[in-house]
């Protein structure tokens, strides 16, 4: 694959960044990917390695030895089409996705890994370009009614699927805009909205109905949860007008702080603060949005989302900005003996972070305190791993100022109404309960009900919601028409 000596005699390829101080000025994409030249090079990288651990690593499992082989020889097109195969919006995973595949590279075991991800990225930037990305509309209807429940990556991609061997597809959103948390939690200047609403338009072309502003069930009446809709149908109805209903609405039920303060004004989380933003993005008036600028800002939460709120709170200005993670620092290297061809646990510096941010660890909120009503400041503990338990570590106690608090710690499970109004029945952490097997799978415990992505698995990544989406695709495909030609 590629050139055979290439990983010896070719280094890794970074793409680049545009300068702090320019990126801090708008929420616009600042990603420089590799140019021709340099994905060939890249891809020039690749080993004849004889058993591709990235496959595997990928959850599409995109082929990455041949798209990279592709890349390496020119052929562009026939790569396009290759990484389309397994992979329905390679935008988004080009730009968001953390890259497992690139964990299990073989070369990684000892060197640095394949910028895989980079080279998905130009391959997808490159076919819409060159205007290869088109409609494939089915030429033969099968006459049954699809409704996918959900709009983020996994219906999206369910709703492709189905549409394309000829089922009549109707997306249900609650929100004024489909994408789910890749249009409302996924800041702009990590992937701009514009590669949804692309996508949405293939989707159309394809014959898939959008429906907007449409919430499934009822409205609930004790949920931190944004831009609830204006209009509902009942699951009832939907099971009568439709052949099968996919469930993808996402886990949205935001990991809570229950200590002391908790009700001061300026503690928000993660999910309250990062759409307001998007919206204002997209052109809409807000009132009354969560801004940081001026702010001494705490981030509680190291992952991703909290990276998030950091890029956003540096982009309005504020005056500080502090990340919390109460578990130790990761090692910078990860031990590769080890953990090779898995997921490592190694320390992780985002762009955000780049931007101006200080990250502590090993620290826990005891409390939040407040004057006349408003957060102004935490209070702190240092922790520490004793007999496989987290302990507070005696005289490390502090208060830090604080004016504005975002909790970033995850989500729980779905906002469970959606699931109570259809009757499906949850697993022990409140998501859907669905299996994955082969014949049946993603059906839920009601006749013609399925669930799929981060409803039914629980919070993960952009790539795993794609995969179930597809797979979801193929096993209600199979469910109507009594066998499927869609991939797995």
């Amino acid at each position: 694959m590629g050139k055979v000596t290439g990983f010896m005699e070719i280094e890794r390829i970074e793409e680049g960044y545009k300068p702090v101080a320019d990126r801090l000025k708008n929420y616009k994409e600042f990603v420089i990917g590799l140019d021709d030249a340099q994905a060939n090079k890249q891809a020039a990288r690749c080993m004849d390695c004889g058993t591709p651990f990235c496959n595997n690593g990928c959850p599409v499992n995109n082929i990455i030895p041949d798209f990279n082989d592709l890349v390496y020889r020119g052929d562009w097109k026939q790569a396009i089409d290759t990484l389309h195969s397994t992979n329905n919006f390679p935008e988004f995973t080009g730009r968001i996705c953390p890259a497992p595949c690139e964990a299990a590279c073989t070369l990684n075991v000892n060197d640095e890994a394949v910028g895989i991800k980079s080279i998905e990225h130009a391959i997808i930037d490159r076919a819409w370009h060159e205007g290869w990305v088109k409609p494939q509309p089915s030429l033969v209807k099968t006459g049954k009614k699809v409704a996918v429940v959900g709009s983020g990556p996994a219906g999206m991609a369910a709703a492709q699927q189905l549409a394309r061997v000829g089922h009549d597809v109707t997306l249900f959103e609650k929100n004024d805009r489909i994408g789910g948390l890749l249009r409302y939690g996924i800041p702009d200047f990590k992937m701009e909205k514009t590669h949804i609403d692309r996508r949405a338009e293939q989707l159309v072309a394809e014959g898939v109905t959008i429906r907007t502003s449409v919430l499934i069930g009822e409205m609930p009446k004790d949920t931190k949860v944004t831009n609830w809709a204006k209009e509902t149908i009942s699951a009832a109805q939907l099971q009568k007008d439709f052949d099968a209903v996919l469930l993808t609405g996402g886990s949205e039920q935001s990991r809570d702080l229950p200590v002391p303060g908790r009700d001061l004004d300026g503690i928000h989380f993660a999910m309250e603060f990062l759409p307001q933003q998007n919206k204002v993005n997209a052109g809409d008036k807000l009132k009354g949005q969560l801004r940081a600028e001026g702010k001494h800002v705490i981030v509680i939460g190291g992952g991703d989302t909290g990276s998030d709120c950091v890029g956003t709170s540096n982009r309005h200005g504020a005056a500080s900005v502090t990340q919390f993670e109460v578990m130790p620092e990761p090692p910078v290297e990860e031990n590769r003996p080890m953990t090779w061809p898995y997921w490592p646990l190694k320390l992780r510096t985002s762009s955000s972070h780049e931007e101006g941010c200080e990250r502590v660890f090993s620290i826990s909120t005891k409390e939040f305190v407040g004057e006349k009503g408003k957060v102004t400041g935490l209070k702190t503990v240092q922790v520490e791993f004793k007999d496989g338990k987290l302990v507070d570590v005696a005289g490390t106690e502090k208060v830090l100022k604080a004016d504005l608090v975002l909790l970033a710690m995850g989500f729980v499970n779905p906002v469970a109404i959606i699931l109570d109004v259809f009757g499906v029945d949850k697993d022990a952490r409140g998501n859907a309960k669905a299996t994955t097997e082969f014949t049946g799978g993603y059906a839920t415990n009601v006749p013609k009900v399925f669930a799929a992505g981060d409803m039914r698995r629980g919070q993960s990544l952009v790539v795993w919601a794609i995969r179930e989406g597809r797979q979801a695709a193929r096993s209600i495909d199979e469910f109507l028409m009594g066998s499927s030609e869609l991939p797995r």
